[in-house]
């Protein structure tokens, strides 16, 4: 039976963020508020005006999903907005309503608006070093106990639960049946219509006034329910939408149900069983699916994607790793774009898994990532042996994906759409060190980048959802964690209400335990938003470690305009001149790129210049390449190929100098050192980093010494690297 998809979504009992229970005592002061213990009543079940309404519209305009979604984009394009979005729910395509199924709420019962804002602050200021361990889990659910007058929830960390969103298709449908009975005696139908209006995403925490009651909610979403939307547009809609999408996220859901045979010997595509029981499995002579391989290219947050990716296919689905890549059952191809010619060479690295499914064997062919994106359902007709094509935002939805897959389907899932919390553990690929996304996306769309056309707008994960994860990978034994996000000083900003990059360092610092994980890194920063308190931060908090990694991409203020980075030679040397000052003895790391458009010599010098002036410990070189979906692809000002790669030697000899001047410093130093692996090239050595992520050789037993660390004399300094020996 297939899945219904837009209905097919299930309900998590209860989130990972609010499973411990609601500790003893929030404040460190007493208040001489008196509160009314709040009863729980019966409310006015009657359908509301606004309800009325919406249900009235959608049974109008609404026979197709695609005509809400042109009707939408009508409607955003006669606003006033901003040229590129830079909230989630705004970027959606696809109405919030369409695909927002409900959210699972908590809350503070409050009598004034007072209380209700002092309770805000409190949520938001506390001191985390005031709170036991287990308060630092979940604040939220401390301040309901604490303060909350709603004696039903207070004592179970303020829930609410699954609440169901009244504007959703399904329920303006069946609009005459009573929706969020079950919840009707702790929040009010008028209070849930405000809090689904207000398009509200995981983390958030929204005040409203109850006006029937004359009560004030602190109302906390900790996850929402989303529904993945099978053939989100026609094609007429996705053609109306070229223009107004350039330079933007754009994508498309589809379902194909019927397949084409393939080339070559005739052969129909086929897919194996999923995930399936051993009961369903045996109603069919479909061969289950038993293994799988993912190839991954790119950066660390494609890295971080695909243990995810194999934490679905092995957690979820019940499949283990293909000793041989060329057998496995499921395929997938993690991508990036971020390369020239990198879409070619994902269509290279998918000929011999092609060939395969035109042979007939029963294999799941998957392409992920940014290329995934980038492409859409492009991909499916250059290779129609493909079988899912999904973007980065769907990586959590794997499983869901797969089951359409195993029956025949083909499936697009790039439609742009909001993230919830992945609950499957990410099978990592190394047992001391370990990522952790923290934000996704990027909303700068700097000229050259295709990042927020292929990873969507920022969307942050919950401060208490990170620290979690970390606590998981504390109880595992991981000793360094590195927080992962494509402008990683952003990180907050989409909340409601905000909150800081340096806000996340204190509370991880404070709530990850001692002798766990010993030390925080984190990527990437920009320096357009780059603060003092994040400095502060790294100088001041014992486990965050002191290196930065600020790319500044060119020197010269013309370029670094025409880029749209936001800052200036001045301003970018300002913050060195910070980082100097407050942590002497940190690392700072950048990445550059030459050739850009209209790139002249003068302005090339000035790139060296400012390396000259920060001397980078390491420094990630590129050279311009025309990437598509991009604005500066589209110039016709391109500076040729033999004198960006002329540039490219100069930089990195240079960054080769800096960094043999920057080893040079630890020559004699006993330094700090966690062990992760063996060195590869010399089997009687180990392979560690210093905090400021010095690689560091030396003598050892791998067995004895892995997660340890170790004091370390430096006797030899190389360019990249450091030779020592144990003290």
């Amino acid at each position: 039976m297939a899945i219904n998809w837009l209905h097919g979504s299930t309900k998590m009992l209860f989130p990972l963020a609010v499973s411990i229970a609601a500790p003893l005592s929030f404040l460190q002061v007493s208040f001489a508020f008196s509160f009314s213990p709040y009863s729980p009543c019966s409310w006015n079940s009657g359908v509301s005006p606004i309800l009325k309404a919406k249900s009235d519209s959608f049974l109008e305009s609404s026979t197709t999903l695609d005509s809400s979604v042109v009707n939408a984009g009508e409607e955003k394009q006669k606003k006033k907005k901003t040229w590129f979005p830079v909230k989630p729910e705004d970027a959606l395509l696809t109405q919030y309503d369409t695909i927002v199924r409900g959210a699972y709420i908590r809350h503070v019962l409050l009598e004034t608006e007072e209380m209700s804002d002092l309770a805000m602050k409190m949520y938001l200021k506390v001191d985390f070093a005031s709170l036991e361990r287990k308060d630092k889990l979940d604040p939220f659910g401390k301040l309901a106990k604490d303060l909350s007058s709603c004696v039903k929830s207070k004592n179970e960390a303020g829930k609410i639960g699954w609440v169901d969103n009244p504007f959703h298709s399904s329920n303006l449908l069946g609009s005459n049946s009573i929706v969020n009975d079950v919840v009707s005696d702790l929040i009010s139908p008028s209070v849930i219509e405000e809090i689904f209006q207000a398009r509200p995403k995981g983390g958030d925490v929204l005040k409203i006034h109850d006006k029937d009651k004359q009560i004030w909610h602190l109302l906390r979403v900790d996850d929402l329910l989303i529904d993945y939307v099978p053939n989100s547009r026609t094609d007429d809609s996705l053609e109306m939408q070229k223009d107004v999408l350039q330079f933007k996220q754009k994508g498309v859901n589809k379902v194909i149900t019927t397949r084409s045979k393939l080339k070559g010997l005739g052969a129909t595509a086929i897919a194996p069983k999923i995930g399936l029981n051993a009961d369903e499995s045996n109603v069919s002579e479909q061969i289950q699916a038993k293994t799988y391989h993912i190839a991954t290219s790119g950066c660390q947050m494609n890295v971080a994607d695909s243990e995810r990716l194999a934490g679905v296919l092995e957690n979820k689905l019940n499949l283990s790793i293909a000793k041989n890549p060329g057998k496995a059952d499921v395929v997938i191809l993690n991508t990036c774009s971020i390369r020239d010619h990198a879409e070619q060479k994902v269509y290279d690295a998918l000929g011999p898994f092609a060939a395969r499914k035109r042979r007939g064997e029963p294999l799941a062919l998957v392409v992920s990532g940014c290329v995934a994106q980038q492409e859409g359902e492009a991909l499916l007709k250059r290779v129609p042996e493909i079988d899912l094509v999904m973007g980065p935002q769907y990586v959590s939805r794997l499983d869901d994906l797969l089951d359409d897959v195993s029956r025949g389907h083909q499936v697009v899932a790039t439609d742009p759409t909001l993230l919830s919390e992945d609950l499957s553990r990410p099978v990592r690929g190394h047992d001391v060190r370990a990522w952790v996304n923290v934000i996704h996306g990027c909303n700068e769309h700097c000229t050259y980048c295709v990042v927020p056309g292929v990873r969507g707008v920022e969307q942050s994960r919950s401060m208490e959802s990170i620290l979690n994860e970390c606590m998981y990978l504390a109880e595992a034994g991981y000793k360094e964690i590195t927080l992962l996000g494509q402008n990683i000083d952003a990180y907050g900003r989409d909340f409601n209400p905000r909150r800081t990059f340096s806000d996340l360092l204190h509370y991880l610092n404070e709530g990850i335990p001692d002798e766990t994980i010993e030390r925080i890194r984190y990527v990437t920063s920009h320096p357009r938003y780059f603060s003092d308190r994040v400095i502060d931060a790294v100088a001041s908090l014992d486990k965050v470690c002191e290196c930065f990694h600020m790319p500044f991409q060119s020197g010269d203020d013309e370029i670094l305009k025409k880029m749209r980075r936001g800052y200036t030679f001045d301003s970018y040397m300002k913050i060195i001149d910070k980082i100097k000052e407050r942590a002497p003895d940190a690392s700072i790391c950048g990445d550059v790129i030459v050739g850009f458009p209209g790139e002249t010599d003068d302005q090339f010098k000035r790139t060296l210049e400012l390396m000259e002036r920060v001397k980078f410990d390491n420094l990630n070189t590129f050279a311009y390449s025309p990437r598509p979906n991009t604005e500066a692809a589209l110039w016709d000002n391109q500076v040729p190929d033999n004198v960006k790669a002329e540039r490219l030697q100069i930089v990195q000899r240079l960054a080769a100098q800096h960094g043999m001047e920057r080893s040079q410093r630890y020559m004699g130093r006993i330094v700090e050192v966690l062990v992760e692996d063996r060195n590869p090239r010399n089997g009687d050595q180990v392979m560690g980093r210093t905090r400021q992520n010095r690689q560091v050789f030396f003598d050892g037993n791998i067995e004895i010494l892995k997660g340890k660390l170790v004091n370390v004399k430096i006797i030899e300094a190389r360019t990249w690297s450091l030779l020592g020996e144990v003290v």
